[in-house]
Order: C-alpha cells, then structure tokens, then sequence
C-alpha cells in the first residue's frame, strides 16, 4: 500500500525544466481532521520565490514513510515585483495528504537552479520531517515553526548589521535554526536560537544564498503515541553527547542581495524606517473566520520614495498604498480568513521599497480563529514612567479575572468591584518598546490562559492589547537625557527590587555626579567612574554584569557599537573594576568618542540578580569567552537579564588632548550641558526599558585609535 501511495505520489508531482529564477522557498504544516481509523489530515502551505512566470518549480515527492497521496491546489500568486523590471514574485500552494499516522514521514523538493550567486549555487533542496503522533502535552499532532521571509531581500553593503529571520511555534515548542550552507559565507554569523544572522565582516556584492532547516523541541519531556507505539523527545540540550530528535523539521531558505554602498544607513534617510503603528517584528495577530483583518504599514524616507511594499503573506491578502507629506507612504493590508484557515497560523512578512534601498524586514503571525478574540473595553493611563489599565468587567462577562494575565505573568492584576486593573513601569512585566521613528510605543497584552491538564475548556478566549505613545524629539544632540532614575522589577522569586546607574566624581565612589550637569561634558581620556547598584529585601543576593555596550546615540540597537563587556568578559583593555559588596558593581574606562563626527556616548549594560551560593546561575559562571547553548533559567534562583543605561557623555572639542583625571584616582572633571528640556524626562526612560534581548556580534579587539577621532 506505501509503495502504491508513494507511485501515486510520484507520479501526481508536475516537474519544471531547469531555470535559473529560484530565490528560495518556505513550508510550514498543520494537522487537520485525525479520523476514527487513526487517518490523520495533514495540511502544507508551501511558498516559493523566484523570477517571473511565478509557477512553483518544487517537485515534491515522499523521501521516507508513508506519505500517502499529495493533493496539490492550484498556485497563487501572493506578490510580485511592481518597479516596472520585472524582478521576482511569490507564489503560495496548498497541499492537503491523509496518512495512516503509524510512522514518521518525510517530502523532499528539489529543482534547479538558483538565481545567480556570489557561491555559484545551482541545485536546491527542500526537506519536511512530519511526525503524525499525538503529543502528550497538547493532546493532538505537532505543529511544524512558521516562518517566511519577503520575496526579494536588499540590503546596502555598507549597512548589513543583522538580519532577524520569524521563529514562531504554535505549540510553544523551541525553535532552533540550522544552517549547513552558512559556512559558505566566512563573515557571517548564525545565532541559532534567535535565528539572527550577523555580519563580523563585509559581504561581496551580490546575492548570497541561505538554506536554513527549521527544528523545534518541546520545553519539557513529552511522548508521541503513534498507533500503538510510543516514542520520546525532550528539549534540546547542546551540550548533551547526543542530540535529541526534533519533533519536525521544515525548510527556510532565502537570498540576500548585497548592493554597492550608499552614503548613509541612517534609517528614514536612505533606507526607509517604519513608523506606528506598523507591528514589531515577531508580534501575534488574531483573526476570526469570515472578519476582516487589516493591518497597517507605514514608512518613511526622506531620500527617495516608497513605491511599494513587498508583502508574504496569504494569496488573497490585499493590498493598498497611500502616500503622505514628509516622505512618509502609508500601506493598509486587508484579508478576510476562510473555513480553510481555521486554527492556521499565517506568517506575513514585508518590508518598504525605494528604488535604491530597502527598510529592514519585518514578519508577524496571524492566528485564526473561529470567532473574534474578546477585547474588553479599557481606559488606559500613561503617565512619565508607568501604565494603567483598567477593564470593566461587564464588558467580559463570565471571565474569571484569576484566568488572565500580563504578557510576564508574574505581574498580579487586581480588581475592585467594576474593574480588572494593572499598572505597571514602562521595563516591567512584559512590556516591549518599539522606536517607531516619530513616537515611542510601549506595548503589553492581557490574555486568557488554560489549565494545561485539561482537554476542554468553556472560557472564551481572552487578548487586551494596550499600548502608551510619547513623542520623540527630532534632534539626538540637543535634547536632554535624565539619567538619575532608578530601574524598578518585579519577579516571582525575588518579590520587588530595582537597579540604580550612577556616575561618581572619583575612585572612592562616594560622591555621585547632579544629574542637573547631564549631558556631562568630558575630556577624551578622562577615567569615568560608575557604579551599578542592585537594591532588593531580601538578604543574600548578588549582582552580575552580563555586559555593556557603547553606542553613539540612544538606539541600543544602533549599527555602530563598541563592546565594553560582553558575556561578562572585559573587551576593553582600560577597564578597571573596583572591589565592592555583592550587590554593587565599581568600574572605571577611559573616556572615547566614536569616529565619524559623533559627539556623544550612551552605554546600556544588562544586568541579573541572582541568589548567593548557587552554583549554576549566571552570576556563577561568570566570564563566557564562548557562549554556551541556550540555557533554561532557573526563576527561584536568578532573575531575567535587565538593561539599564547612563548618558549622553559628549566630548569636549579641544586643540590639544589634556587629562582630567589622573590615574591614581583624581576628580572628574564634568561641564554643564545646554539645551536642557525637563519635559522631556521620559525619554531616559524610553530609550533604555522594554529593549530585547539582543545579541551583539563579535568585534574585533579594542583599539582606542579606532574610537577617537582628533580634533
């Protein structure tokens, strides 16, 4: 029966004659009906980029197992290039199989050839592993990661710093990304757990070839039941002698043009920068069968103009553009889910279009739903440092307030008699940051969870989402940074506690500069002295600087950094730590300026609490010259990575360099900073809260001539 199956299969695959047109392909699948003679429904959704006519060139066929007979849908364009030279389109197929569900299976596709590259890679390769059994956690078959990337990705040379790729699992699985080919590009980096690349060098003109496989693991021990048999996975662990199996494996493959240089990786001058409120990369969407969904997109270019948006995203998802003043061009994508996407998980990825350049890639997932996902009716309060929400109650009938919660559920909500309420500083309890480039939007989400040893529930489901905006100030070098403010966090295990960032005149660490000086006005070479502070009750707990980076503006995530400490060891060779209690970390560096006509410095180090005498926490391990795996945290005996930051520091203009400090330890001279604005106290808040866990790329080894510039 397989081998006829496999006939079928075979035989029912449309094969394209060689082309050189492919620019990469993705799969995600999720199961559908499982029958009473354990037959289990199993849907793919394939998307394939390439140059035009847009007809998939994949010739699927069954690799291992049974796969029993693939239907294929007929392809439908979901995008194409619309610059007048016909570059490149997407097309999304669906294909549907009922296998016995006894054993695993696999679909190979395969083709030639790819888009000319800088590797000369001609034949591809796709591969999806499908295990049909019943997970033990979730009760059904698995569900593969979903991702996708737009069709067509274009990145100065010049301004390639990091490219984040969508890893989503509607199982809560962890996804790991693997990348055989990556070897072929020497100065590229692969963080496999955030499925980031980076770059630790330049990359040649031209298209550079990526084929990823995607991976996920359960968070815990589960077991599958296939037929009568039993199988078992467990979480990946790198350092273990032998690797767990992944419970699927689906294929992520791309290409990244690398154009000639241009002038400026400034976002908003030559490449576009996304404004609110378009979604933060990574975000979860809800829809209902039947209801429209829209999502809106907005950019900003002030070089050249936004002509398009490259969207991935379902076949029917419509689009339309509208251009404003100030360069700014506005794109509303709508799309009505069907029967056929119920309980799917949509990845939509886009990115802004200039004729020379394009903004960064973005990706979010839309999760379909039978019906609407309630949203309650909120006020919410912004104040300079916290959010308030308050939900009436009538407007969520029959919601038990002790089934929702925070994005980080260790934040408590409350209720009176009319209304669920939470508050919350703008760094606490989940909230995320997004610099949309015309405001700042702080972001969190009350949602409805389930009992996880239940099969059923009668609860609807349950999504608040709420957010606080404040404007930004045009110019980076006139306004004023309130560094004094001490960094508020609540966890589970360590009740309340906060960090404190300070700047002290010498090596006794006694007397703190006035904030009323900032932004401090230093002389190159002069020894900053700073101290970082963790204040908590509880009586035996000690402070660990995982790291701190340097950068020329208060964008952490600016592509020009330098690496003061990073995995806890020391990058720069005029650090000198000072001895200290357990809950305090005194350091000094010789002061810098980067090169480029930038005048100020802004440093943001991340930091953990953890409990004393514990062996195996962050604070014990210490320096990591090689960062190990991905490493479960244990809440009860260390605390999430913080971030806190200090600054500005400009550097005082001068004919000819003069110490202010000696190295024995003598005062630091500061000067008053102009252009001092009060009101805009909550961008020091801003700027250093809510911030992702970002992964720095490797550096070279310091080298202060490199730093400062002469005057």
């Amino acid at each position: 029966m397989a081998h006829a199956a496999l006939l079928l299969l075979i035989s029912s695959t449309v094969f394209v004659g060689p082309a050189v047109s492919f620019y990469g392909a993705s799969m995600t699948f999720m199961p559908g009906n499982r029958y009473p003679d354990g037959t289990v429904e199993m849907h793919f959704y394939y998307r394939e980029s390439g140059k035009l006519p847009c007809d998939p060139q994949a010739s699927w066929v069954c690799d291992s197992g049974d796969c029993g007979v693939l239907t294929y849908a007929e392809p439908d364009i979901t995008d194409q290039d619309r610059s007048g030279q016909i570059l490149w389109c997407q097309s999304e197929r669906h294909m549907t199989t009922n296998v016995s569900g006894e054993e695993p299976f696999t679909l190979r596709g395969s083709g030639c050839c790819w888009a000319n590259n800088v590797n000369d890679v001609h034949e591809w390769m796709l591969r999806s592993l499908v295990d049909t059994g019943r997970r033990s956690d979730t009760r059904t078959t698995n569900r593969s990661p979903v991702s996708a990337t737009i069709p067509n990705i274009r990145v100065p040379q010049n301004c390639f710093q990091s490219l984040h790729l969508l890893v989503y699992d509607p199982d809560g699985d962890d996804v790991r990304c693997k990348c055989q080919s990556c070897h072929r590009h020497p100065n590229i980096l692969l963080d496999e757990d955030s499925c980031t690349l980076s770059s630790n060098g330049t990359l040649d003109l031209g298209l550079h070839v990526f084929e990823f496989t995607l991976e996920d693991y359960p968070a815990s021990n589960i077991t599958l039941m296939n037929g009568d048999g039993i199988s078992f996975r467990n979480p990946y662990n790198q350092t273990a002698s032998a690797n767990p199996a992944p419970l699927s494996q689906v294929p992520l493959q791309f290409g990244v043009e690398i154009q000639t240089p241009v002038h400026s990786c400034e976002p908003g001058v030559i490449r576009p920068s996304f404004l609110t409120p378009t979604p933060l990369h990574g975000d979860v969407q809800h829809a209902a069968v039947g209801c429209v969904h829209t999502i809106t997109i907005r950019a900003q270019s002030l070089g050249h103009s936004t002509f398009d948006f490259q969207v991935s995203g379902p076949w029917n998802m419509s689009k339309t553009l509208r251009n404003a003043s100030q360069g700014i061009t506005e794109a509303t994508l709508t799309w009505t889910p069907q029967e056929s996407d119920l309980h799917h998980h949509v990845p939509v990825c886009f990115a802004a279009e200039t004729i020379q350049s394009q903004s960064e890639m973005r990706c979010i997932v839309i999760a379909v739903a039978k019906l609407r996902v309630l949203s309650g009716e909120a006020e919410v309060f912004c104040e300079d440092n916290s959010i308030s929400i308050a939900v009436s109650k009538a407007s969520l009938k029959g919601i038990d307030q002790n089934w929702l919660q925070l994005r980080d559920p260790t934040c408590s909500l409350t209720s009176n008699d009319t209304h669920i309420l939470g508050t919350m500083s703008l760094n606490t309890c989940g909230t995320r940051m997004e610099d949309s480039g015309d405001f700042l939007v702080f972001k969190n989400e009350i949602n409805s969870f389930e009992d996880p040893n239940k099969v059923i529930t009668r609860r609807s489901q349950v999504k608040i989402g709420f957010s606080c905006q404040y404007p930004k100030v045009a110019s980076v070098s006139n306004h004023y940074t309130n560094k004094k403010s001490d960094y508020i966090f609540t966890e589970s295990s360590f009740g309340t506690f906060s960090y404190s960032f300070d700047i002290f005149t010498n090596n006794n660490f006694s007397s703190w500069v006035d904030p009323s000086l900032y932004p401090l006005e230093i002389n190159l070479m002069d020894m900053l002295y700073m101290g970082i502070a963790a204040h908590s009750a509880l009586p035996e707990v000690r402070i660990f600087v995982e790291s701190c980076r340097a950068t020329p503006d208060d964008n952490p995530y600016s592509a020009l950094f330098y690496d003061i400490i990073k995995e806890g060891c020391i990058m720069d060779d005029t650090v000198e730590v000072y001895p200290s209690d357990p809950r305090t970390y005194d350091f000094g560096i010789h002061a810098f300026k980067f090169t480029g006509g930038y005048n100020e410095v802004y440093i943001t180090c991340s930091v953990i609490l953890c409990a004393e005498g514990n062996s195996n926490s962050r604070c014990a391990q210490g320096c990591l010259r090689e960062p190990s795996h991905k490493r479960r945290r244990d809440v009860s005996k260390e605390t999430a990575r913080h971030y806190i930051k200090q600054g500005p520091f400009r550097v005082v203009r001068q004919t000819q360099h003069s110490a202010a400090a000696s190295e024995n330890g003598g005062s630091l001279h500061v000067r008053a900073g102009t252009g001092v604005f009060a009101g805009l106290f909550i961008i020091s808040i801003a700027v250093l809260v809510g911030l992702l866990v970002y992964k720095a790329k490797k550096t070279r080894a310091p080298d202060r001539m490199y730093l400062m510039s002469n005057f």
